[in-house]
């Protein structure tokens, strides 16, 4: 008899594991929130490492397309100080597949390929150790019960407050995203400054990337440290009054950094929070969870590619069906709060130095983990 396994999200983790599922030939449920694919903005783009989310594409019989579909030249990366002055430029090699870049919306529609999502379907609560199972609450008042619930429902899980009392505090670090579409027609010079990948300036307390996308899109994060009301003056709304606010808080940086802000087409706030590094919580048959649900930390290239192995990973501990399913999940949990505990504390300092009081530390940062 096979197991009831539900996944509540749609996001790297919940479609990695279900792909994985899909390829055992072994059932699953994935239930999202939003009301079709392509209800929110996907996001930018993401770099899969070699041994995390690559591993992961390749367990779940992808490797191949993704690689057809990734930009190995947006490893590219380049940073200036203040005034412009290139401090340092990477670039990589022509068979260099550490962590090819691909846009979150083609990773997405990769993993989806065949499987069945159920969109529109919103959870409120989930209650383990029912009579019959986990019982899953929805928003539109509906009860379901699972064998199995995955939650792999992001930063804000409704799945995580079943296992853990654990919320998501601020760090302290603001980021306002804005974009700029076809760059290299309207604009090439700054797609020249942006290059194939990054671009960084770090400033006191202050950093500013720019990132290239597929089909001429660049993707551009204003950071700084601030409190979490710092735009309590402000409509955030209103694209002039936030423009205005971020161009005078990067006040003296060079010029053409500063013109991806003046031709940002629109803002978004996105305040970064995180769990406790090393978060877990005491074991609960037919319940765990996955990625941001589980670890969420600085958004620094780690938390898709531990969504994704870990989503890979579990999915193929169901599907060879050990004898004492609890007993692989348990030993599974284990695996990943170690591996993600020590990602959770690297992420954690290395927001510390990009945003920092001294830029110095953001180069020496990079410079120990770049190749020379």
């Amino acid at each position: 008899m096979r197991r009831r396994i539900a996944v509540i999200g749609a996001g790297p983790a919940g479609l990695t594991f279900a792909r994985v599922l899909h390829r055992h030939d072994h059932p699953v449920t994935v239930l999202e929130r939003d009301a079709a694919p392509d209800a929110r903005p996907p996001g930018g783009t993401l770099d899969l490492q070699e041994k995390l989310g690559q591993r992961a594409l390749d367990k779940a019989g992808l490797l191949a397309e993704f690689r057809a579909q990734s930009r190995p030249e947006g490893q590219a990366m380049r940073i200036l100080d203040t005034d412009g002055t290139v401090l340092r430029d990477w670039r990589p090699g022509p068979d260099d597949q550490a962590h090819p870049e691909i846009d979150r919306r083609q990773l997405r529609d990769l993993l989806l390929g065949p499987l069945d999502v159920q969109w529109g379907r919103g959870v409120t609560e989930v209650v383990p150790g029912t009579s019959d199972g986990v019982l899953v609450h929805f928003a539109d008042g509906r009860q379901e019960t699972f064998d199995l619930v995955i939650g792999a429902d992001g930063a804000w899980s409704r799945v995580r407050p079943a296992l853990s009392p654990a919320t998501p505090h601020y760090t302290g670090v603001t980021a306002v995203e804005t974009s700029l579409d076809d760059v290299d027609t309207r604009r090439p010079d700054l797609a020249r400054l942006v290059g194939d990948g990054s671009v960084a300036v770090y400033g006191v307390n202050r950093a500013f990337v720019a990132q290239r996308n597929s089909g001429g899109h660049v993707k551009v994060y204003a950071q700084f440290r601030a409190p979490l009301d710092w735009h309590a003056h402000l409509d955030l709304a209103d694209v002039e009054a936030v423009r205005s606010s971020l161009l005078a808080l990067f006040d003296g940086w060079t010029a053409p950094v500063l013109e991806l802000l003046h031709h940002g087409t629109a803002f978004v706030h996105r305040p970064l929070y995180v769990l406790p590094v090393g978060h877990t919580w005491t074991h609960i048959p037919g319940v765990t969870l996955l990625g941001d649900a589980a670890h969420l930390m600085p958004p620094l290239g780690a938390g898709a590619n531990l969504a994704m192995i870990e989503g890979a990973e579990l999915a193929e501990c169901i599907a060879t069906g050990p004898a004492d399913l609890d007993a692989a999940m348990r030993a599974f949990e284990e695996r990943m709060w170690a591996r993600a505990g020590g990602w959770a504390k690297i992420t954690t300092d290395g927001l510390e130095r990009l945003v920092s009081p001294d830029p110095a530390e953001a180069l020496a940062l990079f410079d120990g983990v770049q190749p020379s």
